[in-house]
Parts: C-alpha cells; sequence; structure tokens
C-alpha cells in the first residue's frame, strides 16, 4: 500500500485562500483519480473536488468558481487551491487517490486530514 501526506492547512480569515497539497509515496504504478473531501463537525464527510486521469474535474456547487483542483502526475501530487474562503468552508480536509501498485494491486487511500479553519 501507499501513504498519503498533506500539507497546507490552517487558521484563515474570510475571504482569504489557502493551497492544500498531498502527495502519495510508496510502491505505485499509476494514480487515476486524484480528490479532495471534507468533513466539518456533526456533518457527513463530503466531496469538495476530484481530478480523473484524463484531466476531467468535479466539483461540489458550494465551491464552484472558488476552489481549482489540479495533479502533477511526476510528483504524484494533488492540489487544492481555495480562494474567497468562506466560514462554511471549515473542516478537516482529506486527500484521496485511487493508486495502482507496482504488483498491480488497486488501493482507495486516504490521507489522515489537515484542518482548515476560516475565521475572523
Amino acid at each position: 500500500q501507499v501513504q498519503l501526506v498533506e500539507s497546507g492547512g490552517g487558521l484563515v480569515q474570510p475571504g482569504g485562500s489557502l493551497r492544500l497539497s498531498c502527495a502519495a509515496s510508496g510502491s505505485i504504478s499509476r494514480i487515476s483519480t486524484m480528490g479532495w473531501y471534507r468533513q466539518a463537525p456533526g456533518k457527513q464527510r463530503e466531496l469538495v473536488a476530484r481530478i480523473f486521469s484524463g484531466g476531467s474535474t468535479d466539483y461540489a456547487d458550494s465551491v464552484k468558481g472558488r476552489f481549482t483542483i489540479s495533479r502533477d502526475n511526476a510528483k504524484n501530487t494533488v492540489y487544492l487551491q481555495m480562494n474567497n474562503l468562506k466560514p462554511e468552508d471549515t473542516a478537516v480536509y482529506y486527500c484521496d487517490m485511487v493508486i495502482t501498485t507496482m504488483n498491480m494491486n488497486l488501493f482507495d487511500s486516504w490521507g489522515q486530514g489537515t484542518q482548515v479553519t476560516v475565521s475572523s
């Protein structure tokens, strides 16, 4: 299996920006889907954005026009650029990747989460 490490979370004022990164390491052959999810206290985990191997993207309606997901396949890394942040964006953000290992096993791998807090 592989490990995913997230970075870039923190405290930001409303209207500010953050850029999250998630890098995968291990015996990786290829990564198909990369995505970001978030979970606020008392709420279910929800999809924020995902990007497929062909470059197609999906966004939650609540973040369209504000967030941008991208990937760097050479670095096994997915990014989430978050602009015009709102208090409602406060949550723990989780990275998810669908990964095929060198021995051709398929894994749905998750990071441990990074806290994003939007408050004045």
